[in-house]
């Protein structure tokens, strides 16, 4: 959802599967008014060529300062290249105006693009991006010391590490990979190397990885980072006020619950760069050994106030985050 004032009336967005609609919203209303489709059409698991299969059918917008809209469309799949000569194509962000018309490609390579936000005050759209599952091993090297070339294996070891999740900015023309490029984490996490994708990338037939975008930044491997906001306009305490919060929804396949599950910070700097990552909020968690868990953070805002909202689609729940009294 996403509410914005437009000359003198407020609309209020809301992404569904297949299209985005907007509705006139008045201060104090409790429920939508009437709503008008402004984007239609959008892929889901109706669309006939999908057979009723759509992996991630969710759609997430934002607008820009000039009233743009931006309709992330994520990949019907953990990777395929189906995707990638679609219409419209999917893993991609597309950009309309404020009333739908006037739809273009904008960037694509995003596998799935949970948060969308623009750096408050500029038109600079950032994303956070799930990444792909179960990746191949892309080297003609020996991984798990049995002394046969692992190549185009899927190990469990490998898999918890990679491919790194993408909390990038997003320019206009951009190609992000997915599904022919990988980012590769570094101890860093920042100027990644894109390596070819072993099952549909070997020896660079469909993308040279040199071309395609790096992340800004990197977020550890299947971490499922989902909703973020910018903090720049808020009023939460100053400390945290020129950066990002992140949602991380946590990992479902790994060996060991060590990846996600909690609220994380990114400081910016003036330039607009990201800096390294931080822990806001930690231990949903108790076993990660065992599995065990009590939530799954899946998008987070500040309020009016200076509190910061995270909302848990585990425990179905919002948590208020607030700053001790000074």
């Amino acid at each position: 959802m996403v509410l914005r004032q437009i000359g003198d009336t407020t609309y209020l967005y809301i992404a569904e599967s297949n299209r985005v609609t907007r509705s006139v919203f008045v201060a104090g209303d409790t429920q939508s008014r009437a709503r008008e489709t402004v984007v239609d059409n959008l892929p889901d698991s109706s669309t006939p060529e999908l057979r009723g299969n759509y992996g991630h059918e969710l759609k997430n917008i934002a607008l820009d300062a000039n009233n743009r809209l931006y309709v992330s469309i994520a990949s019907s799949c953990n990777a395929c290249g189906d995707d990638t000569t679609s219409d419209p194509v999917r893993a991609s962000i597309y950009q309309y105006n404020a009333d739908g018309s006037a739809p273009r490609l904008y960037a694509r390579g995003l596998r799935n693009a949970e948060g969308l936000d623009f750096i408050p005050g500029t038109n600079t759209l950032w994303v956070t991006v799930n990444n792909r599952d179960e990746i191949p091993f892309p080297f003609d090297s020996d991984f798990d010391g049995d002394g046969q070339s692992d190549l185009g294996s899927v190990l469990p070891k490998y898999v918890d590490e990679n491919p790194a999740e993408d909390f990038t900015l997003v320019r206009d023309g951009g190609n992000y990979g997915w599904p022919f490029c990988n980012p590769v984490p570094n101890a860093t996490m920042a100027n990644l190397e894109m390596i070819a994708d072993a099952e549909f990338n070997r020896n660079s037939a469909n993308l040279a990885c040199s071309t395609a975008d790096k992340p800004s930044k990197g977020i550890h491997a299947h971490s499922a980072p989902l909703g973020f906001s910018f903090l720049q306009n808020s009023n939460v305490p100053v400390a945290y006020r020129n950066g990002a919060v992140v949602a991380q929804h946590g990992c479902w396949n790994c060996t060991s619950l060590t990846s996600g599950y909690k609220v994380t910070y990114f400081p910016f700097d003036s330039a607009g760069g990201a800096g390294a990552e931080m822990d806001l909020v930690t231990g949903f968690v108790t076993d990660p050994q065992e599995r065990i868990f009590w939530g799954r953070p899946v998008d987070v805002i500040a309020d009016a106030k200076g509190n910061i909202l995270i909302s848990d689609d585990y425990a179905g729940a919002i948590y208020q985050l607030y700053p001790l009294p000074q």
